[in-house]
């Protein structure tokens, strides 16, 4: 059964093509973001820096007229029946790949140049923090100016040309009525030619600013990433990945976004961004030193009274086995401090058939700790990236 879309006005259909549209951008954000993220740098871009989105064209369907021969569009036994398939297309050609030709016509796409922020605007409107419980957090930073009104007197920079042209109107409004009074009145009054009529002093008019103090939220993020052996470069690309989507996120809900990179093998340090990212270790897995570090750094730098905290840590779930009680007593420490702390274990599908679907001694041992201030993701490819972001801040805890 065919459905009709109606429209009472053009503007109607209008709305709906937006929301299509923009329904098309979303989609192909989300699922190129790890595309996106592999030419982004995670701290070293502001908002207004733009980059292009491939978004696949929207088919529009229509009729056309056949060529009236007779039983058009029946099928090869002639008696129809409802779900009977009544004809099939042309059997595709192969698309073209990397390094290689293809014979099949490719699929109708277009660029669409954003900013960093636009990004996070279509990505995130319907995202949100976590419950805050304290209010403590908003510090003022600068005094930011802002409009009061106008003043006849300031620096010319300040003049506004159509209020001080309005207000020598007016008085050139009051002259006339007193001129026309005086004609009425039988006596000469003094008339004055529209040329000479001149701005004076009191015409003018200056827009008038006062200092309001601008009340900031500060944020802290911490990122923090095993780094040992085990890690290889496609576990890495994933936690970037991850860790850009949380970053944007939270930029974009704060005025003042820190950012604090670990790593770790079996000691844990801090380290930029690149360091991060790209430097590994042949060593082994112990998880504890890097989470006493990120509290450590969160009692002589970022004091929970006057930062919103956040913690997000990835790894593949190993760690050495007399480690783990170490690093569930500072995870509840963690949890206890931030607004949102996070852990997420990565297994690529690309690594062991035995390994895809394990349960890691850490998992086990995180599981009971998980609530709504300690969130517990995996990725396992690059598709699995936005629906685990989308636990943390859009989705329901399942737990």
């Amino acid at each position: 059964m065919s459905t009709f879309r109606t429209h009472k006005t053009s503007a109607d259909r209008s709305a709906a093509d937006r929301r299509r549209h923009r329904s098309k951008i979303e989609k192909a954000i989300r699922d190129g973001v790890h595309d996106i993220v592999s030419d982004e740098s995670i701290i070293g871009q502001d908002g207004k820096k733009r980059i292009k989105i491939p978004v696949r064209g929207i088919k529009e369907y229509q009729f056309v007229y056949g060529n009236n021969s007779k039983r058009t569009g029946s099928s090869a036994g002639k008696e129809l029946h409802r779900g009977q398939v009544v004809g099939k297309g042309k059997q595709k050609g192969q698309a073209g790949q990397p390094n290689k030709a293809g014979n099949d016509a490719g699929e109708e796409f277009y660029e669409v140049e954003i900013s960093l922020d636009e990004l996070a605007a279509y990505l995130f409107d319907d995202l949100e923090l976590p419950d805050l419980e304290k209010k403590r957090f908003k510090t003022t930073l600068s005094e930011k100016p802002q409009r009061k009104g106008f003043r006849t007197h300031g620096i010319r920079p300040r003049l506004d040309k159509k209020r001080s042209l309005r207000s020598k109107l007016r008085r050139k409004a009051i002259v006339d009525r007193a001129a026309s009074a005086a004609i009425e009145a039988g006596e000469a009054p003094e008339t004055q030619e529209e040329e000479d009529f001149a701005f004076n002093e009191r015409d003018l008019m200056y827009r008038h600013y006062a200092p309001k103090p601008k009340e900031n939220s500060n944020a802290v993020i911490f990122f923090i990433m095993d780094t040992s052996g085990s890690m290889g470069k496609e576990k890495k690309f994933l936690a970037r990945s991850y860790f850009f989507l949380i970053y944007q996120f939270l930029r974009w809900r704060y005025e003042t976004v820190e950012i604090i990179f670990l790593s770790h093998d079996t000691t844990s340090k801090e380290c930029d961004e690149q360091q991060f990212f790209t430097k590994g270790s042949s060593g082994g897995t112990l998880i504890s030193p890097a989470l006493n570090h990120t509290l450590e750094i969160i009692e002589k730098r970022f004091h929970p009274d006057s930062w919103n905290i956040y913690g997000f840590h990835c790894s593949d779930g190993d760690n050495w086995g007399t480690d783990t009680p170490k690093a569930i007593e500072a995870t509840i420490r963690l949890k206890e401090i931030c607004q949102l702390y996070s852990y997420c274990e990565i297994t690529p599908d690309g690594g062991p058939e035995w390994a895809k679907n394990r349960t890691t001694e850490m998992m086990e041992a995180y599981t009971p700790l998980e609530d709504r201030k300690f969130k517990i993701t995996r990725l396992a490819d690059k598709l699995d990236v936005w629906p685990a972001f989308k636990r943390l801040f859009g989705g329901k805890l399942d737990v």
